[in-house]
Parts: structure tokens; sequence; C-alpha cells
């Protein structure tokens, strides 16, 4: 009942620090390091500002935001909670967010890679204890999320400490530049209002789901969490494909970035299917971890949507590859304009479909928001 929610502003900061590390990607490509250490600096000070603001007033707006979403009052309680304890560590999920695009943007995709495939055995892992020994219910999931987010950071900041000279930011270097500040919100708040966009549309799904009851509320809920992280590894490539733009662009070197997105197109690709077969093949034990074995009906729908979404990676992995590599270029129209196609798209089927087919209409959402999108975003970068 909460991931739209969350996804709502948490997608918007997500967006926003990724497009705080483009100029940081710029600046080492043309193999600036003092321009390098500034950005840095006015990246974190403007990440700590916006995890200040959500920190503090995302959880006052929960559950009146979760009452005009039309969640069902008997779940309003604990997605309150839910949303809530998220929230209040959304500093740390910022913080890893940003981090992992700055390692990024110096030319290190894998470690972030690692590191968020780390944090999400983890948070799976201590989903599983503080749910299932520790009893600790909603708010055990949520706060798993939130420590696994914690511990990358600590990750995170040991590896720039000894790895990443470069993004070691000088005393001097704190003293903000008017110019530079602008520089680093026109590219941040455009990319993170596109996530924004895109939420809309998922709060209109959960609208819509919410209405059918708390069954399919809970399916679809649990089949999101699990391929939330299906989906996190394709945007992850998505995120290293802008970066590596990004410092190429700086570098002008148009035939790399050819080259490099080419390459990323088949990665993608092969990820998706290896990605696809697994939930298809695991889809339904994994939810059972999630939900147990008592509410088969539960079980059976979340598994139905995992196998749905599965057949649709190939478009997803394509769409996070060429929107990365438009925004590393500095564009954000045309990845703009492919989120309100991804808007149109969800809510449409959410709206026809749900109302013709109930929830396997409304599982259909995604997929068509994402083949949309794709469909559009395909030509323009051609």
């Amino acid at each position: 009942a909460t991931g739209s929610l969350l996804f709502l502003l948490l997608g918007f900061a997500w967006g926003m620090t990724t497009g705080f590390a483009i100029p940081t990607a710029q600046a080492f490509g043309a193999h600036d390091g003092a321009a390098v250490r500034r950005s840095v600096a006015v990246g974190t000070v403007l990440t700590a500002a916006a995890s200040v603001v959500l920190t503090v007033v995302a959880p006052l707006v929960a559950e009146p935001l979760l009452v005009l979403m039309q969640t069902p009052p008997a779940l309003i309680p604990q997605a309150t909670v839910f949303a809530q304890v998220s929230f209040l560590g959304s500093g740390a999920i910022m913080f890893f967010n940003y981090l992992s695009a700055i390692i990024r943007a110096i030319g290190d995709s894998r470690t972030p890679l690692v590191f968020l495939s780390i944090a999400c055995a983890l948070n799976v892992a201590f989903v599983i204890v503080t749910v299932g020994p520790l009893q600790w219910g909603v708010a055990g999931a949520a706060a798993s999320t939130v420590i696994a987010q914690a511990l990358s950071v600590i990750w995170c900041l040991d590896y720039v400490r000894r790895r990443a000279p470069a993004l070691h930011v000088h005393r001097a270097d704190w003293r903000l530049r008017r110019a530079e500040v602008l520089n680093h919100l026109r590219l941040g708040l455009p990319m993170g209002f596109q996530a924004s966009i895109i939420a809309i549309g998922t709060l209109t799904v959960q609208v819509r789901l919410n209405e059918l009851g708390t069954a399919e509320v809970a399916a679809y809920t649990a089949a999101s969490r699990v391929d939330g992280l299906a989906v996190a590894l394709l945007q992850s490539l998505g995120l290293a494909v802008s970066m590596y733009v990004a410092q190429n662009f700086g570098a002008r070197r148009p035939d790399r970035i050819l080259r490099g997105v080419r390459q990323s197109l088949v990665i993608s690709t092969i990820a998706s299917v290896v990605l696809g077969v697994a939930l298809v093949a695991f889809g339904r034990q994994i939810i059972e971890l999630f939900v147990g074995r008592g509410v088969e009906n539960v079980v059976s729908m979340a598994a139905t949507m995992l196998v749905v979404n599965a057949f649709s990676y190939a478009a997803l992995g394509i769409l996070f590859v060429l929107r990365g590599a438009l925004q590393g270029l500095g564009h954000a129209l045309i990845p703009t304009i492919t989120g309100i196609v991804e808007l149109v798209m969800r809510v449409g089927a959410a709206i026809v479909l749900g109302a013709m087919f109930g929830f396997i209409g409304i599982v259909w959402s995604n997929p068509l928001a994402w083949i949309g999108a794709t469909l559009v975003l395909v030509p323009a970068y051609l």
C-alpha cells in the first residue's frame, strides 16, 4: 500500500541525486580535478539539504496521503508505520544513491552494483529475520531497507576514502559557487521530476488497486518488492550508462559513447532474460518468503504478476539504457517526454484494463508503460 507513495517522494530524491553526479562525470571526463571536487561538494550539500527536508516533512504527511490514495482503512495504520520508518531513514537512502552516482561518475560502475546487490540480499535477509523470528512487523520490514542502505553508505564512504582520491573534497571546495549550484539543479531537478511523473502514474495504479481489496493489495505489494530488486539491477545499468556517456561527453569522445551504448544494450538484454527466467522459475517460492504459505490466493496473484513483468524486462532494459545515455548528454526534454508516456500508458491501462479484467488488468499497466515509453524513445534516440 505504500510502494507508490515511497516512489513518489524517494523517487524524486533518487532522480535528483543522480542528476547531481552528471557534472561530476563531465568534469572527470574533461580531466578537470578541481571541477570534480567542487561538483562533489555542491552535490553533497544539496543532497544533505534534501535529506533534511524529506526526513522532517514526509513522515508528517504520510498518513494523509495514504488516505487520499483510498488505501483500505484496515491497512492504513500499518502502511503509515512502514512509510514513516522509511522516510525517517531517507537520508541513508539518498546518500547511498548519491555516493553510488559519483563513484560511477569516475568510471567505476562495478562497485556500486556490487554494493547494491549486497544491500538487496541483506534487505531480504533482514526482512526474513525482523518479520519472522523478531516479529517486528511492517516496521521491521521498513527498517530492514534503511539498515541495508545505511550499511551501503558506510561501504561507499570507505571505498571513496581508500580508492577514489579524485572525490576527496578540499576545504576550499566547500565555498559553493552560484553558477555551479544552478547547473547541478538544472540537471538534477528534471531527473527528479521525471521520476515523480512516473510515480504519479504508479499512485493511480495504487488507487485502482485499493478499490479491489486487501488480498489484491497484499499480492501487488509482495510482487512489487521482488520485482523491484530485478528492476533495480537493470536501473543500475542505466545509471552506469548515464555516467559513462557524461564522462565521454566531457572528453569529447562520441565514438566511445556510441560503442558503449551498443554494448550496454546487449548486456541489458542478457540480464533481462536471466532475471525473467529466474522469476518465472522461482517466483512463487520467493513470494512465499514474504507472505507465507497460508494465503494461496495472494501467492498465486503475486506470482502471476512476476511472470507478466518478467517478459517485459527486455523493453525496460532498453528504456533505462537509452534514457541514461540522453541524460548523460545533458538532455532533459526527451527523457521527460518518455516519463509522460509512461504516465499516460500506466494510468490508461490501470483505468481501462483494471475495470475490464480486475487485478490482472492492473498488473499489465507496468509492462505496457515500459513498452510504450521504449517505442517512443528508440526513434528519438536514433
